[in-house]
């Protein structure tokens, strides 16, 4: 039997892993390959933070195959081509991979699958990063879900397959190698090091998430409901990265909650793992209106937000500020900061700061996504664009658009003590909680006993708040009014 290529991307782990399963079943022997194409995902390859990632989970992916009996074939060009030569300097006659939903991703795949299969090889792809595939979810009009609940009321009603399970054991491998390069030539560590706290917070690879998601259902799928808004609590699955690379895929996420229920036959098995399970809805939600509405990650969806009236930044320094955790308002700054260190930000937090970059600032919420895709660990095209047009209104299921988030009342609410600030912004650490969340309402000598200057230690705020809302409910009106009124 001729060599399977298996084609590894955004899916990486061994278990509930179709292509590779598909590649053992054929028979034979199993040649596994990644290839960075920053070309053929341009514009939404890698970010910094995603590429520090992706170095460590190939790291940890390929010392889980050599226990296997594998070698990981890391290669760097055009996949097309360089698949193709593959196909000819092995002998291979399959290549299996497990699709994706970016849309230059999508056509570069339909090219891909189209050239092999014309020159006789087998080509298949597999869903394994999403629970319901695109095509088979629709509304009764045959049309795609633009609206959350019923989008996530209809798949509740669809079966869910079983993740698929690799027995222990060596994996078949070729009597040659192809060549390989050597993981730190992909280039993906940055030069000048910066990622020191993401070492310090994360550990990519499929071991580190299932650690993570059995910690999770543990101690805090139960409170879920009502932790998950507190960014000073560790109370999310924090799974979000490992999902993105596909170090653990939705499938083992729900078969591992629907196993809690074994002994009730209850599922969800709380009321915390059912609002869970619908936050996983939210990521499906975000994959299926990316695959339909592939414009949507430069476009609004609602097309009469292009005419909106965004706030000029000609210096750029109003979008500096908000990079570096320096607005002035507490929470924001924080959560920029958390971001900066960590590469992640609480979901809460995510929020907070994107409705003050697009409504405070009236910055276009594309400036937001870039800068997140940049930063974050869990970039994530789908859900990175659902995320910020959703505060930005102009998605879909979005959040209505005077729906200002108010800085203070939000820190006030979800980190009552201060203690989420305190970690993020040390030089507000020994303020007292009922002034952490707005400082320039303290007292002079408030501020005084905890060492806080305004404008030399801290900055006062950038903007006023209700200054601020008036002018985005201004701009957003004016969207609305007839043409010409």
């Amino acid at each position: 039997m001729t060599p399977s290529l298996v084609w590894f991307r955004q899916d990486l782990r061994l278990q509930d892993n179709p292509a590779l399963m598909a590649a053992i079943g054929r028979g034979g022997p199993v040649i596994a390959v990644f290839i960075l194409d920053d070309a053929g995902e341009a514009p939404w390859s890698p970010g910094g933070a995603s590429r520090w990632w992706l170095h460590h989970a190939l790291s940890s992916l390929g010392a889980s195959l050599e226990e296997r009996g594998l070698r990981l074939t890391l290669l760097r060009g055009p996949s097309g081509d360089i698949l193709e030569k593959l196909v000819r300097s092995t002998g291979a006659g399959a290549v299996f991979w497990n699709r994706r939903y970016e849309p230059a991703v999508v056509a570069r795949d339909k090219a891909i699958k189209a050239s092999l299969l014309a020159a006789g090889i087998e080509a298949r792809s597999f869903g394994s990063a999403l629970l319901f595939e695109p095509q088979a979810v629709q509304n009764k009009q045959g049309r795609p879900f633009q609206v959350f609940t019923p989008f996530w009321r209809h798949c509740l009603e669809l079966p869910v397959a079983e993740p698929l399970v690799l027995k222990k054991g060596s994996l078949a491998a070729p009597a040659e190698q192809p060549h390989s390069l050597e993981l730190r030539e992909l280039g993906l560590l940055p030069s000048i090091r910066w990622d020191g706290g993401l070492a310090e917070a994360w550990q990519p690879g499929e071991r580190g998430a299932a650690a993570r998601l059995k910690a999770f259902l543990a101690s805090a799928s139960e409170a879920y409901a009502d932790h998950r808004n507190r960014p000073d609590l560790d109370g999310t699955s924090r799974l979000s990265p490992w999902l993105h690379f596909g170090e653990i895929g939705p499938r083992q996420v729900w078969a591992a909650l629907k196993a809690l229920s074994k002994d009730s036959g209850v599922f969800p098995p709380s009321n915390g793992a059912r609002v869970f399970l619908s936050e996983v809805g939210w990521r499906e939600f975000a994959h299926h209106l990316l695959y339909h509405f592939p414009d949507t990650p430069t476009e609004p969806l609602r097309p009469e937000f292009r005419r909106f009236a965004w706030a000029a930044d000609p210096d750029g320094r109003k979008l500096r500020a908000w990079q570096r955790g320096r607005t002035g308002y507490p929470i924001v700054d924080a959560g920029m900061r958390q971001l900066w260190h960590t590469g992640w930000m609480h979901n809460r937090v995510r929020m907070i700061v994107a409705s003050f970059l697009v409504k405070h600032l009236r910055l276009p919420w594309t400036l937001g996504a870039a800068w997140f895709w940049d930063t974050l660990v869990d970039a994530d095209l789908a859900s990175n664009t659902l995320g910020w047009q959703w505060t930005a209104g102009c998605g879909a299921d979005a959040a209505p658009y005077f729906r200002v988030f108010a800085p203070v009342l939000q820190g006030l609410k979800f980190d009552a003590q201060g203690d989420y600030v305190r970690r993020w912004v040390p030089e507000l650490s020994r303020l007292p909680a009922s002034a952490i969340h707005s400082p320039w309402e303290a007292a002079p000598e408030v501020l005084a006993s905890a060492g806080v200057r305004l404008g030399d230690t801290y900055p006062r705020p950038m903007v006023d708040h209700a200054v601020a809302r008036a002018s985005a409910l201004a701009a957003f009106a004016a969207l609305r009014a007839p043409d010409g009124a």
